[in-house]
């Protein structure tokens, strides 16, 4: 696609990305609290949780690369989840 078309294409795909990860934000701010309580009781965090949470951090990261023409990847649900995923874990 060129650039002027992947221009336009950035405000549909930041709008539907934007919402998704807007509700997902909320999920993940009940997520942290749930894993600050299980932490400060156990002793330990819960790993599923704080994964969970990289996931999200993942995807808002790719989402502000593409908004800031930084990249022409796409982010999430535009792209392949686990592609985007294992591209910037550790």
């Amino acid at each position: 696609m060129n650039e002027k078309k992947e221009g336009w294409m950035r405000i549909v795909v930041g709008v539907i990305s934007g919402i998704l990860l807007w509700f997902w934000s909320m999920l993940i701010k009940f997520v942290v609290i749930i894993n600050w309580l299980i932490t400060i009781f156990s002793g330990k965090r819960h790993k599923g949780m704080a994964d969970f949470c990289e996931i999200w951090n993942t995807q808002a990261y790719v989402f502000l690369r593409y908004m800031t023409f930084v990249t022409n990847e796409r982010p999430f649900p535009f792209s392949d989840l686990e592609k985007s995923i294992s591209k910037f874990k550790k």
